[in-house]
């Protein structure tokens, strides 16, 4: 299950997301960036980097490239860079060789940055998801229960937090989950990063006037979910790409960017998600979840069964601790660059038409449930009313 995540330097768990403005027009439309271009955009566009910021910049190995013309940028902007590699290997030493006892350890590294840190840019640097598959559940919502206040902590602080990644970057491993080709992925994740940020946002202030008059969406689909909510009052953000001086300003959720960027979302008035949500078939720790269904009662998660694959997701799902069930948002994708080939098993948060619901976290989205667990569940070809009036048909946006 893929959800919205920043490793942070306690290797600890931080769910999170935001908006923004004009792209860098240098690279054509699916292929990379030049390194240097693409860490110019991500340090001046995308984070807004400034004279005297202290920016952590975190990345693998395969990234390293990238991650030091970064700390370039920074530098030659006036700001100060701060990198850290990571690593599977280090992160299941980190559980293998690791005593149990410091798995409730208060995260005080992460602390004292959040004093120190303005800015982070991570980018995503994990090939193999199941290389932790072996380790127990416990442990790892222990963990993710030590480290539960950061994440507030750093919205709180108004640290900006851009990631390079989104679930899509370009991987062996991704395109076998996906079933397509590496080339296919790769040309996907590039096109969508490499999309004009101001039409970008011309889309999503659209679909944000929308939902912000909106007071009831109903989502259904032909796999066969049928789910309703009230969103009356709860504020809508857009991610396009670009934390604007605006957005620093507003802070909090506003303050966080994933790209490939292309989303409209929001935390709806707890209590009130009914009815029954049948994703896309998706995976946990490298295997395939099929045919899940989940069902919602007051705004929490009811029942939850699949037709194989979920007993690993089930079992750090029963680790995890209180507010795991709550339903926490609705996330609109408005990225027209980024096309799901037919017939592949593709999904993500921002392909235009896309819908995604979760359970859990919702930080990011505006909500006040920090659990430190979250779930994303992916509808593609829905349709979506707010009002009685179509937001999305049968998959196609409606703007």
């Amino acid at each position: 299950m893929r959800r919205k995540l920043f490793f942070l330097v306690g290797v600890a768990f931080c769910a999170v997301l935001a908006t923004g403005s004009a792209p860098d027009t240098a690279a054509e439309k699916g292929t990379p960036p030049d390194s240097d271009a693409l860490a110019q955009k991500l340090v001046t566009q995308s984070a807004g980097v400034h004279e005297g910021d202290i920016v952590l910049i975190t990345g693998g190995a395969r990234s390293l490239g990238l991650l030091e013309d970064i700390a370039v940028h920074v530098r030659k902007v006036g700001g100060f860079p701060l990198v850290q590699i990571n690593s599977e290997r280090m992160i299941r030493r980190m559980y293998d060789d690791v005593p149990t006892k410091y798995d409730s350890q208060p995260p005080s590294l992460d602390t004292r940055l959040a004093d120190l840190v303005t800015a982070v840019i991570s980018v995503d640097f994990v090939e193999n998801q199941g290389f932790l598959a072996s380790v127990p559940p416990e442990r790892i919502a222990a963990r993710a229960k030590s480290s539960e206040s950061v994440p507030k902590l750093w919205q709180d602080k108004g640290i900006r937090q851009v990631n390079l990644g989104n679930g899509l970057y370009p991987s062996a491993q991704n395109a076998r989950n996906f079933g397509v080709s590496e080339e296919q992925l790769a040309k996907s994740f590039w096109d969508g990063v490499n999309i004009n940020y101001s039409e970008l946002s011309t889309t999503g202030e659209r679909a944000r006037k929308v939902l912000a008059a909106g007071k009831e969406i109903r989502i259904t689909s032909p796999r066969g979910t049928d789910l309703k909510m009230r969103i009356e009052g709860r504020p809508v953000f857009v991610s396009d790409g670009v934390i604007s001086p605006e957005e620093t300003k507003r802070g909090g959720a506003a303050n966080l960017v994933w790209l490939p960027a292309g989303e409209v979302y929001l935390a709806p008035i707890p209590g009130t998600a009914e009815g029954k949500v049948v994703p896309e078939d998706d995976f946990y720790q490298g295997k395939e979840i099929k045919g899940m269904t989940v069902t919602f009662r007051a705004g929490k998660m009811s029942s939850m069964s699949a037709k194989s694959g979920l007993e690993a997701f089930k079992a750090l799902y029963d680790a995890s601790g209180p507010g795991k069930e709550n339903f926490a948002f609705i996330d609109f994708g408005i990225n027209p660059s980024i096309r799901l080939p037919e017939g592949s098993r593709m999904v993500n948060f921002v392909p235009s038409g896309m819908v995604t619901v979760g359970i859990g976290n919702n930080l990011w989205a505006g909500g006040d449930n920090g659990v430190p667990f979250g779930w994303s569940a992916f509808l593609s070809k829905c349709t979506v009313k707010v009002d009685g009036k179509v937001l999305v048909e049968n998959g196609v946006l409606k703007l």
